[in-house]
């Protein structure tokens, strides 16, 4: 129940962070999955958002996939690599689940270094806890 509560408060945090506005190059789409501290469990909440999402893609091969993966700065820079790496692995595990091509997708693990928000405050921390799921348009 306690576990519950937590993920429960977590994703009311995120949604609101979600409202924030990200300047992205025009075409650019983003997608984020968030995790608990030290943790790379992907929640299915999450993960059927990410599928919906998928689903409203026409045509996935006009897109490169880069999966961005980010800590916070508990832990120390090893193994903050370490569980950058794993969240990474554990979204693509996913996605070639519900059948992205392999070949689309590149990966770029930040651990710790490149935060997007403070990991000064727990909320800049909880933030920083995410893999983004990025689709680059093939320029043809």
């Amino acid at each position: 129940m306690k576990a519950l509560f937590a993920l429960s408060f977590c994703l009311l945090v995120l949604s609101s962070a979600a409202q924030e506005t990200i300047e992205l190059p025009e075409g650019q789409i983003l997608k984020s999955i968030y995790f608990d501290g030290g943790s790379y469990y992907v929640d299915p909440v999450q993960m059927e958002s990410v599928y919906e999402f998928l689903e409203s893609i026409p045509d996935i091969y006009q897109y490169h996939i880069t999966i961005h993966s980010h800590t916070d700065n508990i832990g120390g820079a090893f193994y903050n690599e370490w569980l950058s790496r794993q969240r990474s692995m554990a979204v693509i595990e996913k996605l070639l689940d519900k059948s992205v091509p392999k070949e689309l997708i590149q990966i770029r693990d930040f651990g710790q270094f490149n935060a997007l928000y403070s990991n000064q405050d727990w909320v800049g921390r909880l933030k920083n806890r995410r893999v983004d799921i990025i689709f680059w348009p093939i320029v043809m």
